[in-house]
């Protein structure tokens, strides 16, 4: 790794990022970060080994910077990098819902941008981050994206179009598992189980799951079928599930998503 990249707001998924970057390889002097508070540049400086320096010192330093703060503090910050930062640079939005864009008309034309979306479970190198290219970035742009977050995950291109649909489905994603989840932790609790049991039946449930959907290369519909015996306890359970709109509710869930990730973009937040 002979580039120098520098993290922009470095709180939970900017320090994820960071130390997945590390265990991928890259050496912590091609590393700076950027941070509010002097205690966590030192924490950062201590746990990995990089330099924090300061917005305008990452901008004219970095190959690649990763904006990696909250969508309100996008402006604020484009506005510090733009005096010293050259169309040869690229710069990665890691913010929710920021279009590339909002970016590019705030930096030197020409300036190659890449939108990111990761989620949560980039926390525990299980992540999804899907990339769209912006207007000046090349297949190339979007390769190096994906070394730097396929560290922390899995990374899917997609067009800047989709972006706000991948929003719902992924970024916002494990939170409909959780609230899943937490629902199901209720029912066992309701059926005679003490929380923690319930807890780890689920969790376990969910777990294997999500491990035969990505290996074993069936269709769920198929997965489903296996589980579900002719009048058994599983085609009874399915049947309160469709009585009671599940599969209704998730499609106008994911519908709502995507209209607020849609109406972030275009400022109406």
């Amino acid at each position: 790794m002979t580039q120098t990249v520098a993290v922009l707001g470095t709180g939970k998924i900017g320090e994820a990022l960071l130390s997945g970057m590390i265990r991928a390889g890259w050496r912590p002097g091609d590393l700076l970060i950027t941070t509010r508070r002097s205690d966590r540049a030192e924490e950062l400086r201590t746990r990995y080994g990089v330099e924090p320096v300061t917005n305008a010192e990452a901008a004219k330093r970095a190959d690649t910077l990763i904006l990696a703060v909250k969508p309100q503090d996008m402006g604020k910050l484009l506005d510090e990098l733009s005096p010293h930062l050259t169309a040869d640079r690229l710069v990665i939005s890691a913010a929710a819902g920021i279009p590339t864009s909002f970016i590019e008309e705030r930096l030197t034309a020409g300036t190659p941008v890449v939108r990111v979306m990761p989620n949560t479970p980039v926390l525990v190198d299980e992540g999804m981050s899907v990339i769209s290219a912006g207007n000046h970035a090349t297949p190339g742009h979007l390769a190096h994206a994906e070394e730097i977050f396929g560290g922390v995950g899995k990374t899917l291109r997609v067009p800047e179009s989709q972006q706000d649909a991948a929003t719902a489905l992924s970024g916002s994603g494990p939170a409909y598992f959780y609230f899943l989840v937490e629902a199901m932790t209720d029912a066992g609790i309701l059926l005679g189980l003490p929380r923690a049991q319930a807890h780890d039946l689920i969790v376990q449930a969910a777990i294997g799951a999500a491990v035969m959907l990505r290996d074993s290369g069936e269709h769920p519909v198929k997965l489903r079928e296996a589980v579900t015996s002719p009048a058994g306890t599983t085609i009874s359970a399915l049947r309160e599930l469709e009585n009671h709109g599940v599969r209704a509710a998730l499609i106008a869930a994911l519908e709502a998503a995507r209209d607020r990730s849609r109406e972030l973009a275009s400022g109406n937040g």
